[in-house]
C-alpha cells in the first residue's frame, strides 16, 4: 500500500471511529429505553436534524456515484431525474410532513407507518400490517444491498487487492454496529454530520474542478466537446426524449411512500417546527443535485474513458486526481456518509415495521420491551446478510439499478395511500390494503414485462393504478365509522 492510500484510508477509518462512538453513547445513555426511545427519538427530534436526517437518509450512494454516472453515461437527457427529486421533496415537505406528525400522534401515538394506518382506521385486523411489513422487508433489503454496494466498489478502488466482497462485509459490519446499539437518535445524528460532509464534498469537487490551476479550462472543456446539453436525451422530441421526462419527475412521487423519510416527519418535536426543516431540506436537495450533475457533465468532458465503464467511479476519481491523501479520505467517507445514512435508516424501519407489525401483534404478543428490540436487533443483521448477497451476487447490476427498483416499490405501494390517508377522510381500510397490493404488484410485473418496450419508469404505473385501487375499493366498501371520521377531524385541527 503506498502512502497516498494510507492517508486516505486513516481518513475514513478515523470517521468509521467516530459512528461507532456515537452509537455506543447512545447505546449506554438510553439503553434502558423502550421501543419508542429507540424507533422515534421520543417524539424530541428538532428541526434542523430532523431536516439533515431525512435527505441524507434519502440521498444515499447513488448521489454521489449513481446519479453523477448516469449523466456521465447517458447524457444531460437525466437531469429529469433531479427536477422530479427536487419538486418532490419540496411537496412532501409541504403537504404531508406536517399532517402526519399531527396523524401519526392522534393515531395511538403510533411509531411505524403500518402501525399509523393500523391505528387511523381503527382497526384490530392486522392484514394491513402484514403487508406492510413484507413489503418493507423485500424494498428495504434491496436497497441496503445498493448501500453495500456503494462501500465496496469505493474500498476496491482504493485498495484493488481488497475483493469487493470483504470490503461490503467491513462496511455492513460498521452500519450494523451503530444501528445495533444506538437507535433512532444514534442514525439520526449520524444522518446530521453524515449531510454535512456531503453537502461539503459534492460542493468542494466541481468548484476545485473549475477554479484550479489544472482544471480551470473546464467550462471551456465542456463547450468545446460539444457535449449535448440538451434536456432531451436524445436530442429530438421522440419518444424515447418524452419517456426519459415523464420517468424523471416520476421519481418525485417515490417520496410520498418512502417509510425511511416518512418516520423522521413522525419524530420531529412539533408540527410548527416542519417550515424550517422544509426550507433546509429544499435548499439542501437542490444544491446537491445540482452539484452532482455538474459532476457527471464535468466528467463525461475530462474522463470520457469512464463513459464506456465504470461511470459510476467518477467522483472517486475526481477527488483522488485533485486533493491531497487525507482530504481526499475525507471527501470519499462523503460516500460512506451517503450510503450509511440510507442503510441505516432502513434498517431501523425494516426491524421496527417487523417486531412492531408483526412479531409483537402475532407472534409474541407478551413480548417485553427488551425483547422487542434485540428481536427488532437481529432482523437489522438479517437483513443485512440477505442485502450483501444481493450487493455480490451480480456485477451487472448497477447502484442506480437497484435504488431506482426500491424506490420505485415504496413510491407506488405507500405513496397514494399515505396521501389519501391524511387527506380524504372516506378512505377506507380495504382501500388501502388494496391500493398497497396492487401498487407493489404492478411494479414487479411492470419490471418483468413492460419496462424495456414502453421506457416508462415503473414507479408512475404503479402510483397510478394504487391510487385508483385505493379510491375505487373506498367507494364500494362502507363508509368509515364515526369513530375514525372523528379521528381523522381531531388530527386536521389539533395544534402543537
Amino acid at each position: 500500500m503506498n502512502s497516498y492510500n494510507f492517508w486516505e484510508l486513516a481518513a475514513i477509518v478515523i470517521y468509521f471511529a467516530a459512528m461507532i462512538v456515537i452509537g455506543v453513547t447512545f447505546f449506554i445513555k438510553d439503553k434502558s429505553g423502550n421501543d419508542k426511545d429507540y424507533f422515534l427519538g421520543r417524539r424530541k427530534m428538532g428541526p434542523f436534524v430532523t431536516a439533515r436526517s431525512a435527505q441524507s437518509a434519502d440521498m444515499s450512494g447513488w448521489l454521489l456515484m449513481g446519479y453523477p454516472g448516469s449523466i456521465l453515461a447517458l447524457g444531460f437527457g437525466q437531469v429529469w431525474v433531479a427536477v422530479g427529486l427536487a419538486l418532490g421533496t419540496y411537496l412532501n415537505w409541504l403537504l404531508v410532513a406536517p399532517r402526519l406528525r399531527k396523524f401519526s400522534a392522534a393515531a395511538n401515538d403510533s411509531i411505524t407507518v403500518p402501525q399509523y394506518l393500523r391505528n387511523r382506521f381503527l382497526s384490530s385486523n392486522h392484514v394491513l400490517q402484514v403487508v406492510c411489513a413484507v413489503v418493507f422487508l423485500i424494498c428495504f433489503t434491496v436497497y441496503v444491498a445498493s448501500a453495500f454496494k456503494a462501500g465496496g466498489v469505493l474500498f476496491n478502488q482504493l485498495i484493488p487487492a481488497l475483493e469487493t466482497k470483504w470490503a461490503s462485509i467491513i462496511f455492513a459490519a460498521i452500519i450494523i454496529g451503530y444501528t445495533f446499539l444506538g437507535g433512532y437518535k444514534a442514525v439520526c445524528w449520524t444522518d446530521f454530520f453524515q449531510a454535512l460532509l456531503m453537502l461539503c464534498a459534492i460542493v468542494i469537487i466541481p468548484a476545485v474542478l473549475i477554479f484550479s490551476k489544472n482544471y480551470d479550462t473546464g467550462v471551456a472543456a465542456i463547450e468545446a466537446s460539444g457535449i449535448n446539453l440538451n434536456v432531451l436525451s436524445t436530442g429530438r422530441f421522440d419518444w424515447q426524449s418524452v419517456a426519459d421526462i415523464i420517468s424523471g419527475l416520476a421519481w418525485g412521487l417515490g417520496y410520498f411512500g418512502m417509510p425511511h423519510i416518512l418516520v423522521r416527519f413522525m419524530s420531529i418535536k412539533k408540527p410548527s417546527q416542519i417550515k424550517k426543516s422544509r426550507r433546509f431540506a429544499t435548499v439542501w436537495v437542490v444544491i446537491t443535485l445540482s452539484a452532482a450533475t455538474f459532476i457527471g457533465i464535468l466528467g463525461r468532458t475530462l474522463l470520457p474513458e469512464l463513459v464506456e465503464q465504470g461511470s459510476e467511479t467518477v467522483f472517486i476519481k475526481f477527488v483522488t486526481m485533485l486533493c491531497p491523501a487525507f482530504v481526499a479520505g475525507l471527501l470519499l467517507s462523503a460516500i460512506l456518509a451517503a450510503s450509511m445514512s440510507t442503510a441505516d435508516s432502513q434498517l431501523l424501519v425494516a426491524s421496527s415495521s417487523f417486531t412492531s407489525d408483526i412479531y409483537r401483534p402475532l407472534i409474541r404478543k407478551n413480548a417485553s420491551d427488551k425483547e422487542v428490540l434485540w428481536v427488532s436487533r437481529l432482523v437489522v443483521v438479517l437483513v443485512s446478510v440477505v442485502a450483501y448477497f444481493i450487493s455480490v451476487g451480480n456485477d451487472k447490476i448497477g447502484i442506480m439499478d437497484l435504488v431506482s427498483n426500491a424506490w420505485a416499490g415504496f413510491g407506488a405501494a405507500f405513496g397514494p395511500v399515505i396521501l389519501l390517508s391524511l387527506f380524504w377522510k372516506r378512505f377506507t381500510y380495504k382501500g388501502a390494503v388494496a391500493g398497497i397490493i396492487g401498487g407493489g404488484l404492478t411494479v414487479v410485473l411492470w419490471i418483468a414485462f413492460l419496462s424495456d418496450v414502453t421506457k416508462i419508469y415503473e414507479l408512475l404505473p404503479g402510483f397510478i393504478v394504487c391510487l385508483i385501487l385505493c379510491v375505487v375499493v373506498s367507494l364500494i366498501d362502507k363508509k368509515p365509522s364515526e369513530e375514525v371520521c372523528e379521528l381523522f377531524e381531531k388530527a386536521v385541527k389539533n395544534e402543537d
